[in-house]
């Protein structure tokens, strides 16, 4: 065999070599992206493997801020309360009823809210609740009569219900491990939104008057309208409702913020046509869960507001059993067409509700202790418990020192117990009822809000014990019903169907 034919020889073994070397790599790479094009992931797998980012710190502070509009709008009935009932010479009852026609509202439009919201979008019931809110609210400050008043106070509780269901499309961008973390944190913003409030009438009620006051509260509103446009739908939804070019948009602009990468493989996930519906809530397996949730949400929202307008009650009225209470709040001011406590609160009062409002935010770190540790169940057991018992000792004669402590942890506790009761629910509906859920559970915590204002600040007056000792008794019936809830949600991912 001649040198050239052995060369020829040689270079063909070499180059076939080559060829069953590279041929499997190819086959490989070909294999690779047909598994990638065969596989699936869920709006769940994307979250969680985006995890926790730059976007949900944009989420957190926004929609946390839309808790700030919420609690200036609620709490702004405790620092009004005594100036309309000197303008307008009210009596007990009437001044019980302005806070009675905010949940009034609020109920009605909580349940159209979240059918709305789970029918047609998170983000356009949020946003629409931002505007109505901020409308009514400024129209309220030019109220001629205490007829107009109430009607606009209500009109703003509708609008703050769709505020509400920022609670739901915030859940929906959270991973699992974060949520016991993030969630109580919100609770912050609803401190904040109080202190607020409160600095408005300290700083403004005095010189230019509660109307003046109501003007400047609705700014935080109009600022939000301009950034909620940062914040998208909610991608669940979208997948829900056949939206999931969207949602895949949603989804990979999360992802980018976050510096992170979807799983690899298309986003599938079943179109749902049934959604928004009752019957969900009432089938075989939410029934219990609903009708437990409801009375426990009855219960988180009369001892919360029970809790903030017993505190306005007895600091106008000096119906305390201290030692050193301020002389001014022994005056009372007759009227010729009967009895009118016509007392502005004093720098010491505005104080004593600030000091309650931190309060609000002292324990959050046991609370994120307590959902991760024992659970949503047990800690709502336990917080209702602590309740009922700081209720009845409220009535304890003590210096105003040792109310204004007991008020703080009174105020610690009820809100605590609000915001776990807020995580459980977003938890525990499917995406296809979550937001009409959460619509229920909010109108029926206002059937509790609206029954508050008559305990805290009508029957107040009749005998302190007797009015604290409905709230104590519905915590513990309330912790007995939470420990028999059926399902814990710790840790669970959030379902999309029932």
């Amino acid at each position: 065999m001649s040198d050239s034919m052995k060369t020829q020889l040689v270079s063909s073994i070499h180059l076939q070599e080559v060829e069953l070397q590279e041929k499997p790599a190819d086959d490989k790479q070909d294999s690779n992206n047909s598994n990638n094009a065969d596989k699936t992931f869920t709006v769940e797998d994307a979250v969680e493997k985006i995890g926790f980012g730059r976007f949900h710190i944009l989420l957190f502070v926004i929609m946390g801020s839309s808790n700030i509009v919420e609690a200036m709008e609620i709490m702004l009935l405790a620092v009004v309360s005594p100036e309309i009932r000197c303008e307008w010479r009210l009596e007990d009852w009437q001044v019980a009823l302005v806070s009675t026609m905010v949940f009034l509202g609020f109920m009605v439009c909580g349940v159209l809210g979240g059918y709305i919201a789970d029918r047609y979008g998170r983000w356009k019931v949020v946003f629409g609740g931002f505007v109505w809110s901020a409308y009514f609210s400024l129209l309220t400050s030019f109220a001629p009569s205490y007829g107009w008043f109430i009607f606009l106070r209500a009109m703003v509780g509708c609008g703050v219900a769709g505020v509400s269901q920022g609670f739901v499309l915030k859940t929906e961008f959270i991973p699992a491990k974060h949520r016991a973390t993030l969630l109580p944190l919100a609770t912050i913003f609803w401190m904040l939104g109080s202190m607020l409030i409160i600095i408005l009438g300290m700083l403004v009620v005095p010189t230019l008057g509660w109307r003046w006051m109501i003007r400047i509260s609705v700014t935080p509103s109009i600022i939000l309208i301009f950034l909620f446009k940062f914040i998208p739908e909610s991608a669940r939804y979208n997948v829900s409702a056949g939206k999931t070019e969207a949602a895949m948009k949603t989804l990979h602009w999360i992802a980018k913020m976050n510096r992170a990468s979807l799983p690899p493989g298309r986003l599938v996930e079943p179109v749902t046509s049934e959604r928004g519906s009752w019957r969900i809530l009432l089938s075989p397996s939410f029934r219990r869960t609903s009708v437990l949730l409801w009375y426990s949400w009855f219960v988180a929202s009369f001892i919360y507001y029970g809790s903030v307008l017993s505190s306005s009650e007895l600091l106008e009225k000096n119906l305390l059993c201290v030692i050193d209470a301020d002389k001014e709040h022994q005056v009372k001011h007759r009227h010729e067409d009967g009895l009118c406590y016509c007392i502005p609160f004093g720098y010491s009062d505005y104080q004593t509700l600030l000091i309650s409002c931190l309060g609000e935010v002292a324990l959050v770190p046991a609370n994120i202790a307590l959902l991760n540790v024992f659970g949503r169940k047990m800690t709502l057991t336990v917080l209702q418990l602590l309740a009922a018992f700081f209720f009845m000792i409220l009535n304890i004669c003590s210096t105003m020192f040792g109310f204004t402590v007991l008020l703080f942890l009174l105020r610690s506790l009820v809100s605590m117990n609000f915001n776990v009761v807020y995580i459980y629910t977003a938890e525990v509906y499917p995406t296809v009822a979550r937001s009409l859920g959460m619509g229920f559970c909010t109108s029926f915590s206002r059937i509790g809000g609206m029954i508050a204002p008559f305990i805290a600040q009508v029957l107040m007056s009749q005998s302190v014990i007797l009015a604290l000792c409905p709230f104590a008794v519905a915590c513990v019936l309330c912790a007995l019903g939470n420990f028999l809830m059926p399902i814990e949600t710790k840790g669970r991912a959030l379902l999309q169907n029932s």
